[in-house]
């Protein structure tokens, strides 16, 4: 029997699992993800995501919109996160997808500094689901802060934060127990194969997860991109410069996939890493005009065809809000608001019919 009404099991397993951990019911796509996870040793120690599917796209350009929100960085901060939702207007107190076909962007670094990031990983995971059923979307992209977690850099990682994914690897360890105990799933991978016992538990939990080919690194961060471009808005969490045209932004996207899956090795491609990688490039947003390089940013724009600003986030703008520069060429969004950070009140970018730029708060 129990090899009958195996998916149903695991389907059931996962939800609980998801229920207790994130607080979310997700969908069913965002549930086969879970179970797409099979690691084997891999070089350095990356388990090796074969379940996934390489050829699952990640989306680079979409067409323009009638209302794009662009949300800068949340680290961790699960309040803050509904309060810019709650700004933008595609959520109600329930947390409710009431945005209709409005296409929200987070421009990265959900991890770190905050003590909630799984929590807000799961609600914004099942906004994309309601928001996508009522023709819009919302993108999460991937920050410096999820690129040095995946290599297992953890120094901005809270105690909460370890707390949190110690919880997390009780429950997922007992969902994999009860779907062994179904004899049609059989064996279920390990995530801790090559984890060494001996660091303590909240970090030997976040680096099996995030890992390369780790189940939550797998299952969110691997579908996230990197570079993003809503009709003439080009999206980045750092910055996209000519280096970055010149390779590929589509290849970035796809490589950058690919290495959070375990298809890559360990460490993250070049151009995720140092100061002009497109996650910490700074070229744009330091808040002093003058300092920001005009020139440069306009040679990126005219290289990619029909693009006419550019988002950012990374550089908290305290105590200046959402801000541009450049004659509105840049618009940077990373206020600061989380606890971890300048805890500053939320703000989030409004763009109207691809041409009209507001500031919400």
């Amino acid at each position: 029997f129990c090899g009958q009404v195996s998916n149903a099991v695991s389907s059931f397993v996962d939800s609980f699992v998801d229920f207790i951990v994130g607080g979310q019911i997700l969908s069913k796509h965002a549930q086969s993800s879970a179970n797409s996870f099979h690691p084997a040793a891999g070089a350095g120690g990356e388990a090796r995501n074969h379940g996934g599917d390489s050829g699952m796209g990640i989306v680079t350009r979409i067409p323009a919109v009638e209302r794009l929100v662009a949300i800068g960085d949340i680290h961790g901060d699960l309040a803050k996160t509904r309060e810019s939702l709650r700004i933008a207007g595609v959520v109600d107190e329930d947390d409710r997808w009431i945005g209709g076909k409005t296409v929200v962007v987070q421009v990265g670094d959900v991890l770190d500094r905050g003590g909630q990031e799984l929590k807000v990983l799961y609600l914004l995971e099942r906004l994309k689901g309601e928001a996508q059923r009522h023709g819009g979307d919302l993108h999460i992209m991937n920050g410096n802060h999820e690129v040095m977690n995946i290599e297992g850099d953890f120094r901005y990682a809270t105690k909460e934060a370890l707390d949190e994914f110690s919880a997390w690897a009780q429950w997922y360890r007992r969902g994999q127990a009860l779907k062994e105990r179904c004899h049609g799933l059989g064996r279920q991978p390990d995530a801790f194969r090559n984890v060494r016992k001996s660091i303590p538990d909240g970090v030997r939990a976040r680096y099996a997860a995030l890992r390369p080919g780790g189940p939550i690194s797998s299952r969110f961060l691997a579908h996230h991109p990197t570079i993003l471009i809503v009709g003439s808005t080009v999206f980045a969490h750092g910055g996209i410069l000519p280096s970055h045209l010149d390779y590929g932004l589509e290849k970035i996207n796809a490589e950058v996939r690919d290495w959070i899956q375990g298809r890559k090795g360990r460490q993250a491609p070049g151009y995720l890493r140092g100061k002009d990688a497109v996650v910490w490039a700074r070229q744009y947003s330091i808040p002093v005009e003058s300092l920001c390089d005009c020139k440069l940013l306009d040679e990126v724009l005219t290289g990619i065809s029909g693009a006419s600003r550019m988002v950012v986030g990374h550089t908290i703008q305290a105590p200046f809000g959402i801000n541009s520069a450049c004659q509105n060429q840049v618009f940077r969004v990373d206020v600061g608001m989380s606890s971890g950070c300048a805890n500053t009140a939320p703000e989030v970018l409004e763009i109207r019919h691809d041409t009209v730029v507001r500031v919400l708060s």
